[in-house]
């Protein structure tokens, strides 16, 4: 080789490990806000601007004063992104290692102790955000791998010694930092993703007996979506000897539960995303069994279904998230009620229509607004079983209630109604017209 090919050919330098220390730097710039509130979440709009002689620089701990100067707590500074300020403490002393611990070891214990995740898998939500009390930071254990999405320039520039700690506290060998695209433009930093030296290209892991192979490198967000742990296993009540349709499939969570421990005659798995086609079949070959999984768009495959007269005693809703910002709450609705729409259609009279959202602009009083909407559209009758979301190890808390992201609304559908419903009030505009 000359010189060029050997460059072309050479092995990219690892990327460092973030490793900004956990112990608060001394002296410590101050910002002042202009309306003090419980949320962690601090906006630009919200913030007066910082005090003293220090300049905060990107990612620095600051002390937060209100108006007056009287101390609020501490948080973590980014002015580039629209949450300026994210709390981590409204104690009176600066957060260091011993906070850091404290706030990691409440979540581990609130997993294992109280709520015995490990019993029912090793996939599970380790830190959930807010909800733990660490705004911007999101950790998922499976194996033992420790697979984290960050939403904060602040939380990225310290995630190598916050995986030592919860690698010591847990037990892992192995991690992988993944930063979105969207979060990066958002929090204007480059974060570029982080793995461990070793870290496998895949793992297998079990929930309630299901086998399920997590690809780290075609895999959405954390690899795998824990949330829907407990929604799983109730949904295989239901499918005794039913036909069943998971749409919007991703790696086939559904479809393999309603299968394996639901004893359905036949299901049936659909979604667009080539990748996640060929992990439902890989997850298929865990379970040694054939899972029927068709590369579609659910919006097509399903109004197909409709039109050959094809019914399903469990029909799943389970699509990403179509709302990702404000802009996209109008589009995002429609969508969301034509696909139900069309999933109403399709449940046998008496059968079950498992419905879900995952986007945190939609709660769980619209979600339902358009459930009735789109019942009234698809001319049935309908009965709400339950309401349910994410599984425990995903902790809201009160003071973010936008936490509680997930939304689950359990369906039994009833007969056709003998004449079309008239239009109802909360059925979405159509944004074309």
């Amino acid at each position: 080789y000359v010189a060029g090919d050997l460059a072309a050919h050479a092995v990219p330098p690892p990327i460092p490990v973030p490793d900004r220390s956990l112990e608060p730097e001394i002296p410590r710039p101050t910002v002042a806000i202009r309306s003090p509130g419980n949320h962690p979440f601090i906006f630009r709009k919200m913030i007066e601007g910082p005090r003293g002689p220090l300049v905060p620089r990107l990612g620095d701990l600051v002390q937060v004063l209100d108006r007056g100067g009287l101390p609020l707590g501490y948080g973590l500074w980014n002015p580039r992104s629209q949450i300026s300020l994210r709390i981590l403490s409204r104690e009176p002393q600066a957060p260091g290692v011993d906070f850091w611990t404290r706030r990691i070891d409440e979540a581990v214990k609130l997993r294992l102790d109280l709520l015995g995740v490990e019993a029912e898998s090793n996939a599970y939500r380790v830190l959930h955000a807010e909800g733990d009390g660490l705004s911007g930071l999101i950790v998922d254990r499976f194996d033992d791998v420790l697979s984290v999405e960050v939403f904060s320039l602040g939380m990225y520039q310290r995630i190598g010694p916050i995986l030592e700690l919860l690698a010591a506290r847990l037990g892992t060998k192995h991690f992988r930092v993944r930063v979105d695209e969207r979060v990066a433009l958002q929090e204007d930093f480059a974060g570029r993703p982080v793995v461990s030296p070793k870290l496998p290209p895949r793992v297998t892991v079990t929930e309630h007996g299901v086998r399920y192979r997590i690809h780290f490198a075609e895999g959405h967000k954390t690899g795998f979506f824990c949330d829907q742990r407990d929604n799983r296993r109730e949904l295989a009540k239901f499918c005794k000897d039913r036909t069943v349709l998971d749409a919007c499939c991703y790696t086939g969570g559904f479809g393999l539960n309603a299968l394996i421990r639901g004893g359905a005659r036949e299901v049936t798995c659909i979604d667009l995303d080539e990748k996640a086609v060929a992990l439902a079949k890989d997850n298929g070959n865990a379970n040694n069994v054939r899972l029927d999984v068709v590369h579609a768009d659910a919006f097509g495959y399903l109004r197909q279904m409709g039109l050959n007269g094809r019914q399903y005693g469990v029909v799943v809703l389970d699509p990403p998230k179509f709302i990702g910002d404000r802009e996209e709450v109008s589009l995002g609705k429609r969508k969301y009620f034509d696909l139900n729409v069309l999933g109403m259609g399709l449940v046998e009279p008496g059968g079950l229509l498992l419905t879900c959202s995952c986007s945190g602009l939609l709660d769980a009083a619209e979600f339902q607004g358009l459930l009735k909407a789109a019942s009234r559209k698809a001319n049935r009758s309908v009965q709400l079983l339950a309401m349910t979301g994410a599984s425990a190890d995903h902790p809201v808390a009160l003071d973010a209630p936008e936490g509680a992201y997930l939304k689950v609304a359990w369906l039994r559908m009833g007969e056709r109604l003998p004449q079309p419903l008239s239009g109802d009030p909360d059925a979405p505009a159509d944004p074309a017209s």
